[in-house]
């Protein structure tokens, strides 16, 4: 744990964390832009209700407040991992549905999971900063995309959306959090701010 404890560590992590809260904050924008898009390409209403999307951890939490750093680092990476997923099935589904008739959803798309590629290793950096390396990927194969209609295809990518604009935000509390935290402590934060 010297490592993690030494200033050079400390600098370091708070480098990573204002990036990655740069990069969180980029990426919610382009997210953002890339729903108004999705939504008018595929015909649906903004205001659609819908459930929460299987594999995709929900970006609100209890007790957020009582969450490690090394807690919070892990479940933002567990959640853009799946996001990597959902992400390509959506392009892959896209490509299928559409070829090129609508490029400009698929390359907003592509560029989207390109960020969320960029911020899974991010995450898997500050990981590796706490001496903790993160967690294999090997033992979880990627579940297969379900069958579904092409209008609950469409919903179930708004719903992917939603949630990673949520993800987003909560990233950035949680980099914002780390990053006030004290080196290596590991310690729960104080319960004055949560999400």
């Amino acid at each position: 744990m010297a490592a993690a404890d030494s200033p050079s560590a400390a600098l370091r992590r708070r480098d990573l964390c204002s990036r990655g809260i740069r990069l969180a904050g980029k990426m919610r924008s382009d997210v953002v832009d890339l729903l108004d898009t999705y939504v008018k390409r595929q015909g649906l209403d903004a205001s659609a209700s819908v459930a929460a999307v299987e594999g995709v951890p929900a970006a609100a939490v209890e007790r957020w407040d009582e969450q490690t750093g090394t807690q919070r680092l892990l479940e933002n990476l567990a959640a853009y991992r799946a996001f990597r997923v959902l992400l390509a099935q959506m392009l892959e589904e896209h490509r299928e549905q559409l070829g090129e008739a609508d490029a400009a959803l698929g390359q907003a798309l592509a560029s989207v999971l390109l960020q969320v590629s960029a911020f899974a290793y991010h995450l898997e950096e500050l990981l590796r900063l706490e001496s903790r390396g993160p967690p294999s990927e090997e033992g979880a194969p990627a579940a297969p995309a379900p069958h579904l209609g092409l209008f609950e295809r469409k919903l179930r990518g708004l719903g992917v959306l939603r949630e990673l604009a949520q993800w987003a935000v909560r990233s950035a509390r949680d980099l914002r959090q780390l990053a006030k935290a004290n080196p290596g402590s590991g310690s729960a934060p104080s319960r004055a701010e949560s999400p």
